[in-house]
């Protein structure tokens, strides 16, 4: 494989397909959401609704449509979801837990970097420890609002944690897997032990540390399709990836991984890249007609741009996320959406749904300057913000001055 280059649109069509975001779409229920968070990793959480949640916003650029009580249903039913961190606090799969429960044990341990500082806090706040752990057992799932705060050594940070007691203890147990998000009110996390959260059939393999992280850079790899070492590093399990280099190494000389010639001299440059053995014949096959390439909206958090110097570098996209800059120096809107056509990101919509009023608000639909713009494109562009529309129960879709005219004469209203 190392021989046979590989060009940049086939390693943009391996990513994706593997993200589930070309070829047929997997069915709008629990098999099928479960079969995307199996394919791309986890779904990030963020508090942000002013089109819909990110957890919600990214099955349905995978799937369409569908009914977001099935997600509900996954995570405080079947208890087939759990919420951890990943690449960022995130729903991840409970048959996963053994990859990421290695991350629990370490923080438990307290020997190493940030667990230390952890550790040492918590044995300071027995008391205020002590007292979470009896409240859950008593009472069940409790909000952070109804613990008391017993801490002895407040903790410190320049940021908006200080002195925030409760929420960090609830963190840092969270982290070591002692406790975990039993339910939720509204956007309010109920907490409660571990041991009653999970339910009876969740993998319990103490894997040791680099089996852990084998298999979670085999997954990453293969949610990316072909990548370099920071950037399997850089997703999934971001930044647990103990000894990375030799584990690699392991891989590729076990033929479990290999490399690839990029075809861009620049691309090859910043290698060495790899692709995981089973992806190998799908770099032939999204080249010839078995790609189905569809055209969807992407949330803000999506996975599939969740590294921004990748999306750079591969698709030739900036986007930055201006929740936090100023209206006025905002460059194209509060909570944009990549428009994903086929391989490439051609342009980003500015959208704000008015549940009042049942409306969809596209402030402004913005074009790539190497955005194609014709008709085909403006009706497939339109189809995607009329999903969108039925998806969100918008009953209406207003515009903006702002769109291409040879898309905006296809847009739905």
């Amino acid at each position: 494989m190392s021989e046979t280059p590989v060009s940049t649109r086939q390693v943009r069509r391996l990513a994706v397909q593997n993200q589930r975001l070309a070829g047929p779409r997997p069915t709008p229920d629990t098999e099928g959401l479960l079969e995307i968070v199996r394919d791309i990793g986890c779904l990030q959480l963020d508090p942000t609704s002013a089109v819909a949640r990110s957890n919600v916003l990214v099955p349905f650029s995978r799937i369409g449509p569908y009914d977001t009580a099935l997600l509900d249903q996954l995570l405080w039913e079947q208890r087939a979801l759990f919420e951890y961190w990943a690449h960022a606090a995130s729903i991840v799969l409970t048959e996963d837990y053994p990859i990421h429960y290695a991350r629990m044990r370490r923080l438990r341990t307290g020997k190493t970097g940030w667990a230390v500082e952890i550790h040492s806090w918590i044995e300071a706040n027995k008391e205020l420890h002590d007292h979470v752990i009896d409240l859950m057992r008593e009472r069940g799932p409790v909000a952070s609002k109804d613990i008391e705060s017993k801490a002895t050594v407040s903790w410190w940070s320049s940021g908006w944690t200080n002195d925030r007691n409760v929420t960090r203890m609830l963190d840092f147990l969270w982290a070591q897997g002692i406790i975990m998000v039993a339910g939720r009110q509204g956007q309010t996390r109920l907490w409660d032990l571990a041991e009653r959260v999970l339910p009876e059939w969740t993998p319990r393999d103490e894997l040791p540390e680099r089996e852990a992280v084998r298999q979670a850079v085999e997954r990453s790899l293969r949610q990316l399709g072909v990548a370099r070492k920071r950037e399997i590093d850089y997703n999934y399990t971001r930044s647990r990836y103990w000894d990375l280099d030799s584990v690699l190494k392991d891989l590729e000389a076990e033929g479990v991984i290999r490399r690839v010639t990029m075809e861009d001299a620049r691309l090859q440059k910043a290698g060495p890249w790899y692709v995981h053995r089973d992806d190998v014949p799908m770099l032939e096959q999204v080249n010839d007609g078995q790609w189905q390439p569809r055209t969807t909206l992407l949330s803000p958090f999506d996975n599939l741009i969740a590294d921004r110097s990748r999306i750079e570098l591969l698709f030739d996209y900036e986007y930055r996320i201006e929740i936090y800059v100023p209206r006025d120096k905002r460059k194209y809107g509060y909570y944009v959406l990549p428009i994903l056509h086929g391989d490439r990101l051609i342009g980003r919509i500015d959208p704000l749904m008015d549940r009042k009023s049942k409306r969809l608000n596209v402030n402004a639909v913005y074009a790539e300057p190497a955005a194609p713009l014709d008709a085909d494109t403006g009706r497939a562009v339109g189809a995607a913000i009329g999903e969108l529309a039925r998806f969100l129960g918008a009953q209406e879709i207003a515009y903006g001055e702002t769109a291409p005219s040879e898309w905006r004469a296809h847009f739905p209203t």
